[in-house]
């Protein structure tokens, strides 16, 4: 049995049936917090600093996140990220601010009494467990996305790409490691030694079985997957679904004008050892999910 939902009151609204959206890296997360940035009532943050501190250290520690404390940590990062106020938005990330259309100073949300909050910062997948823990109420919305797309786009990412630092798999690194995709010690030197497109299908990899795993244990009331590739075809279709998923109007108009990186990009973009390797690695996600 799950626990009681979590009283969290933010500028004087209660926090209620909040929405997260989930993906791995490049896979798309960053246009539906476009939608629903864009969207009436809606309060969506993208990477806010201390939401980002959380994050990271659930990602790179799952024992702590599997700790009785993580999801009062994450309710007060999250309660911070969405507090409005004239100073609310100090160190808000550029694209969080781009997202939301909102082109003058002060708090980019458009509405200052928001009926709906939630998040979409990157890499918060990793922390969706204890995101249920803290708000068994929560919705998710999830976007998978072609791997070989997504290393492509990883790939010229210096952000992602600091993440394949040596030390970030040092003496005392835990294992499993879903956000390196890393299963054991015994697979740290091979890690060390394989190319950056190896290390990105890694990461690719272990994002959409944790993917599969919430589709697994979450009932479809609480979980919506949608996939990149569908999005860019027929954005109207996917904000509709979304929209009917939440109960509540969504702005297609987000959707247009935007310049994503399109379908199949990897054709282009990744060398053929790049892409023999992604393909290697991630072979057996990439052909469940209709890829290859």
């Amino acid at each position: 049995m799950r626990p009681p939902t979590h009283i969290l009151v933010v500028n004087g609204v209660k926090v209620h049936r909040p929405v997260f959206v989930l993906g791995a890296p490049h896979s798309g997360a960053d246009l539906l917090a476009r939608v629903l940035k864009r969207s009436a009532g809606f309060h969506v943050t993208m990477g806010r600093p201390a939401v980002a501190r959380v994050v990271y250290a659930f990602a790179r520690r799952p024992s702590i996140a599997r700790s009785g404390g993580a999801p009062s940590v994450i309710r007060d990062a999250l309660a911070e990220a969405w507090r409005i106020g004239p100073d609310a938005c100090t160190g808000c990330p550029a694209a969080c601010r781009e997202a939301s259309g909102v082109v003058e100073d002060g708090p980019c949300v458009r509405s200052r009494v928001p009926a709906v909050f939630g998040d979409a910062g990157p890499d918060l997948l990793y922390s969706a467990p204890v995101l249920l823990r803290a708000f068994p109420d929560a919705r998710f919305v999830q976007i998978v996305r072609d791997g070989r797309d997504v290393v492509a786009d990883m790939l010229a990412d210096p952000a992602c790409m600091t993440w394949f630092r040596p030390h970030m798999l040092s003496e005392d690194a835990e294992f499993p490691s879903p956000f390196l995709g890393v299963r054991s010690a015994e697979h740290r030197e091979r890690w060390l030694k394989m190319p950056a497109a190896g290390k990105c299908a890694l990461r690719w990899r272990a994002a959409v079985r944790l993917s599969a795993t919430l589709r697994r244990e979450l009932p479809r009331e609480q979980l919506l997957t949608l996939r990149y590739e569908d999005v860019l075809a027929e954005p109207g279709e996917a904000v509709a679904a979304t929209a009917e998923f939440l109960s509540a109007p969504l702005s297609t108009a987000a959707l247009y004008g935007t310049a994503p990186s399109p379908a199949g990009a990897w054709r282009a973009r990744l060398s053929a050892t790049d892409l023999a390797l992604a393909e290697k690695v991630a072979r057996e996600e990439l052909t469940r999910l209709g890829y290859l």
